[in-house]
């Protein structure tokens, strides 16, 4: 037997081969791409003819021969053999029939030989016509206990997601996992589930990090690679939990905001706000803190929280009936506490918006003015007392219309945009002791605010609706009611991502029956007031004498009972 080069072309197909079906497009795309990386590896065997012929006959190597001629290869190397008596019908079917897939872990081995002789993955994966995915996790081997390789060359091999379990734990695991899970005699199978479950670990993903790598090798952090997540976004991971946690901790330590607190979460995952502080789920105010704190998955999340200012104690006098009293139990409604809170909240920041930002004309910028020195937010002093509320704050807007020798110097524009800035900071429809009451609504339903409130259909809000509120909101849409509630929020969720939705009970509009309510406690008050003068004029008593007979107290607590 001896070497020798040909033309491909020149060889003659053997009629009595072993292998007459013709194989896959996809093994002969293979082939060709090998052939044309690397050359023929293998030289094909050929023999003399017997029939008379100078030529040569393939004995051993047809599709060899077939893809150099496709490739374009002009001369091949071959191995001359002798002649065999029955045409090598013989010897091509013992080659066939013994030849064997090479195993996961030898394919492996051979790769990290190439790796070291200088080849790349992406030269690997191109002269075997595999994805360089592929060649990643045969490397993956590389992380596995020898133990464990030995058995998987015998043919048990893992599912590629229990390997890569596998890879990612270090061998001092692995070899204790081993030892209870490896096969016993006369089993040859191993639960690679089992394996896969008892070293599996919480996973870190470097997407869900807010710090960078400074950090990150501070912590002793490794990104590992996750080959299974999707194409498009990060599939770096971490098991070292401890230290991504720290590494989180000391991000939110160097970047707390003013006024800003590090927060706990409960055993729901939810945050711990500071004790009677209020979330804030519109836009936060100057004076308003911000809560960091860590979710169940390391993911730093922040939130806005109010804390209110100490209120007066109310006396017990005010609780009645006794212990027969029956209670009834009432019904759910359809709006939740907090929901009334945040639409408090995103109604006062569309009011605000809109009051920056909408057209309103001058004679309604006066109205408007009034309405909002009318709003139970506001205390006006006549000087007789050194309790001043408020006045801080308004000051600053008249500053800008005043000049330098006292006296009143502005223009129409300046003007404007000092009135707008007194509306945002007086009017208020948030649900604590700010809320102006129904001025504030009447006045952002005077300038359009409804146009400026955010889209309601996310999950926080739709779970503060009852069963019978989240069904009508399904009306002139096509989500129909679900028979579990979480399905019908589910759905609306969904559809609300393309749309805006607005509750009813958010906008600014107030009824008929509350405005006429409204008018006649002001009816009242204003008659009381009236009577209160003419009893001064005639008996002659002064202002302060009145003022003596009257509890402002009580005169407050009446408006905001009629505004509740």
């Amino acid at each position: 037997m001896h070497l020798m080069k040909v033309d491909p072309r020149a060889l003659k197909e053997n009629p009595d081969r072993s292998r007459q079906t013709k194989s896959t497009p996809q093994a002969d795309a293979l082939l060709l791409a090998t052939i044309k990386a690397v050359g023929i590896v293998q030289p094909p065997v050929v023999a003399p003819q017997t029939d008379g012929g100078n030529g040569f006959i393939i004995d051993r190597g047809h599709r060899r021969v077939k893809q150099a001629i496709a490739a374009g290869l002009e001369e091949i190397e071959v191995l001359v053999d002798e002649a065999a008596n029955d045409n090598g019908a013989m010897r091509s079917m013992v080659e066939n029939i013994a030849r064997e897939q090479l195993n996961p872990v030898d394919q492996w081995r051979a790769i990290e030989r190439l790796i070291a002789l200088g080849w790349t993955e992406e030269a690997i994966a191109v002269a075997l016509a595999l994805p360089v995915r592929q060649i990643k996790k045969l490397r993956l081997l590389a992380n596995v206990l020898p133990a464990m390789l030995d058995h998987m060359a015998k043919g048990d091999m893992p599912s590629e997601q229990q390997l890569r379990t596998i890879a990612a734990a270090d061998f001092e695991e692995q070899k204790e996992v081993w030892k209870v899970q490896k096969p016993k005699k006369g089993d040859p199978q191993v639960s690679w589930f089992a394996v896969a479950n008892g070293l599996s670990k919480k996973r870190m993903h470097a997407r869900d990090a807010s710090f960078g790598e400074d950090l990150a090798q501070a912590y002793g952090i490794q990104w590992g690679e996750d080959l299974f997540a999707p194409a498009d976004e990060d599939s770096r991971y971490t098991t070292n939990v401890e230290g991504f946690l720290g590494a989180q901790q000391e991000w939110m330590t160097s970047n707390l905001p003013k006024r800003g607190i590090i927060a706990d979460v409960n055993s729901w995952g939810q945050v711990v706000l500071p004790p009677k502080a209020e979330r804030v789920h519109g836009k936060p105010g100057k004076t308003d803190g911000t809560a960091m704190y860590l979710d169940r998955e390391g993911k730093v999340q922040t939130v806005h929280f109010r804390l209110p200012e100490p209120k007066k104690a109310k006396g017990a006098d005010d609780a009645e009936g006794g212990d027969d009293a029956i209670v009834m139990a009432k019904p759910r409604p359809d709006v939740t506490r907090k929901g009334v809170e945040m639409i408090g909240d995103l109604r006062t920041d569309a009011l605000h918006e809109a009051l920056a930002r909408a057209p309103i004309e001058d004679d309604t910028l006066m109205a408007l003015l009034v309405f909002a020195l009318a709003g139970r937010n506001i205390s006006v002093q006549s000087g007789a007392s050194d309790d001043v509320y408020g006045f801080a704050r308004m000051e600053r807007h008249a500053v800008g219309l005043v000049g330098e020798d006292g006296k009143l110097t502005f223009d129409m524009d300046t003007l404007r945009v000092a009135a707008r800035s007194a509306l945002i900071d007086v009017l208020s429809a948030r649900e604590n002791r700010t809320n102006s009451g129904i001025v504030a609504r009447l006045a952002g339903d005077t300038i359009g605010a409804d146009g400026f409130l955010p889209t309601m259909g996310t999950e926080e809000f739709l779970s503060c609706l009852s069963r019978q509120a989240l069904e009508r909101s399904c009306k002139d849409t096509p989500v129909l009611p679900r028979a579990r509630v979480k399905d019908t929020r589910a759905a609306l969720v969904e559809h609300f991502r393309e749309a805006r939705f607005v509750h009813l009970t958010a906008l600014f509009a107030p009824t008929a029956a509350e405005v006429a309510t409204w008018r006649s406690k002001s009816a009242v008050v204003a008659d009381e007031d009236a009577d209160m003068t003419t009893g001064d004029a005639e008996d002659g008593s002064g202002d302060a004498a009145a003022l003596d007979d009257v509890d402002l107290d009580a005169i407050d607590e009446a408006y905001r009972v009629a505004a509740e």
